[in-house]
């Protein structure tokens, strides 16, 4: 019998209405439990991680992810998989942090939630409880079918770094634009196991030093230097995001690219990405991206903003010199982005 740790963080999954308040509030996992007797008849050893109170999604903050990491950790020898029950707004960010946090992670961490309280009739919270569960105990010939931290919501199964929450209002609040789900549930659960990471042979390393000192740039046009300059220019900034038009493009205007160059001449480090949520930014591809190439912008290919920024936090906590931070982050580490263009169109 599989042993699975369930780790409650809260979320609309753990939310009831009041009908004094006439709203949401947030309920422990005991009701939770109360509302999915199923559990019992899956026949799983299961136990409870319960945060007290809950925190909703909103209020995520980093070190909430290392208390969620040193959770893992701390009971890693002791469990087969873990659920993580959270809040879907920033799910997909927990989920590409803990994936960079938890080096050579064997076992499954899958995080679920759903978009309608579990004490209400037409909730997709049992289904993505359940399924999750049973995706976490899954093994085949004695082997982890996916040792990753993923997100199941809906049927599929996402990379949690490749993930991105894109609707407010379908049970499918998750997509995945530039990698395949990893599995999909109908009457049978169908992994394609050919996306899946290998499942690493080395200790499980925890890295829990991450550094917020980040910011984001996101470009529209009429941008002005007193806005960027204002955002460049915060005190012990380290790293900027810089959301940018389709394959990496932002004006060229002498103003921009000066403020950019000064930027990083004094160490903050920017990484290129594309707002689109599908496609890869190529630097160097249109001469409006050959500047940013020329003076030092780091390409974040085809990361998700969650994925991007997570790691941007994760990389510069590591404290490396200048050229190691830039491959780092050019680099796959957990399978957050393409390197190369054309490999990603063959997917």
């Amino acid at each position: 019998m599989s042993k699975i740790l369930i780790i409650y963080t809260g979320g609309t999954v753990g939310m009831i209405y009041d009908e004094k308040t006439k709203a949401l509030r947030p309920i422990g996992f005991n009701e939770i439990r109360n509302n999915l007797p199923e559990l019992y008849r899956m026949g799983i050893d299961f136990y409870v991680y319960a945060f007290n109170p809950p925190i909703d999604s909103s209020d995520m903050q980093p070190e909430i992810w290392v208390e969620l990491a040193s959770i893992i950790e701390d009971r890693y020898d002791r469990y087969d998989g873990f659920v993580i029950l959270h809040g879907s707004d920033t799910m997909s960010f927990t989920a590409s942090a803990l994936s960079f946090m938890l080096e050579n992670l064997s076992k499954p961490v899958i995080l679920t939630g759903s978009q309608l309280p579990i004490g209400k009739i037409r909730t997709d919270a049992k289904e993505n409880i359940i399924t999750a569960m049973e995706i976490a105990s899954t093994r085949h010939n004695g082997q982890v079918v996916v040792p990753e931290v993923c997100i199941y919501f809906d049927f599929a199964l996402f990379r949690g770094n490749r993930s991105k929450k894109y609707n407010a209002e379908k049970f499918e609040a998750f997509y995945s634009m530039n990698y395949p789900p990893l599995a999909e549930a109908g009457i049978d659960i169908k992994y394609k196991t050919q996306f899946v990471l290998p499942c690493p042979d080395k200790p499980l390393k925890v890295h829990k030093h991450l550094d917020d000192n980040v910011t984001v740039l996101k470009m529209f046009p009429g941008i002005t230097r007193k806005v960027v300059e204002a955002i460049l220019g915060v005190n012990g900034l380290r790293g900027v995001i810089m959301e940018t038009f389709g394959s990496g493009n932002t004006n060229t205007q002498p103003w921009f690219i000066e403020c950019l160059k000064k930027a990083i001449d004094r160490g903050v480090v920017i990484v290129d990405i594309t707002q689109c949520d599908g496609g890869s930014v190529e630097l160097g591809k249109y001469e409006t991206s050959s500047l940013l190439q020329q003076i030092g912008v780091i390409s974040g290919h085809d990361m998700t903003f969650e994925a991007a920024i997570t790691k941007l936090m994760f990389v510069l906590g590591q404290n490396l010199d200048a050229a190691s931070t830039k491959a780092m982050i050019e680099t796959s580490l957990r399978g957050e982005l393409t390197a190369n263009t054309n490999d990603w169109e063959a997917i």
